[in-house]
């Protein structure tokens, strides 16, 4: 119950940010004098509109990425994307490129869905952006980019080195892929490596 709610918040944090954006927007266009139909305004409605559409659009693949990552169960099917293209949504307006090859695509969905939360946990190793590169067999990530590193209590929390009442909403992301693998027959690694982690 722990890791659940942990990773409830974790979900609500990943989605804060691209909700308020969105309600920052309606304000700005509530805020406009009505009645407006040219002049300064109308590129005022135009930036509010791109931010609305921006957030609403980063909001979604957050969501969709994430009720992959955390809902999806062995035996389900996928409906709508792939879970390589959730993972190019949730990258796509970041400094973080993702590297996701046919080899894993081909991997059983419960792999993917243990492919996913290691991308997760390899977005906390790039403060500054970088690549994050999946690899199978066994699968496994690898995070290359300037002050790519892991923070000690995350590496503990992915090598099971806390308990579930150590956790927090900041560990919980690298304690989760443990739990998937626990549960899979799929073999991962993230570790240490040359440029980053692997």
């Amino acid at each position: 119950m722990r890791v659940l709610e942990l990773l409830t918040a974790r979900l609500c944090h990943e989605l804060s940010a691209p909700i308020a954006a969105i309600n920052n927007g309606i304000e700005l266009l509530a805020e406009e004098q009505p009645g407006s139909t040219s002049g300064p305004g109308t590129g005022f409605r135009r930036d509010a509109a791109a931010l609305l559409a921006e957030s609403a659009q980063r909001a979604a693949a957050r969501l969709q990425f994430y009720r992959f990552a955390y809902g999806f169960s062995r035996g389900s099917v996928i409906a709508g994307r792939q879970p390589h293209e959730l993972a190019a949504g949730i990258f796509a307006a970041s400094q973080i490129v993702c590297d996701y090859p046919e080899n894993v695509r081909g991997l059983p969905l419960d792999w993917q869905k243990l492919a996913c939360n290691l991308l997760s946990v390899g977005v906390e190793t790039l403060p500054r952006g970088g690549r994050l590169i999946l690899g199978a067999d066994p699968l496994q990530l690898e995070a290359v980019g300037e002050a790519a590193d892991l923070s000690g209590d995350r590496h503990a929390a992915l090598m099971w080195k806390l308990s579930a009442g150590e956790l927090t909403s900041r560990t919980v992301q690298s304690f989760f892929p443990r739990c998937l693998r626990r549960r899979s027959v799929a073999k991962s690694s993230l570790t240490r490596g040359p440029g980053g982690f692997a």
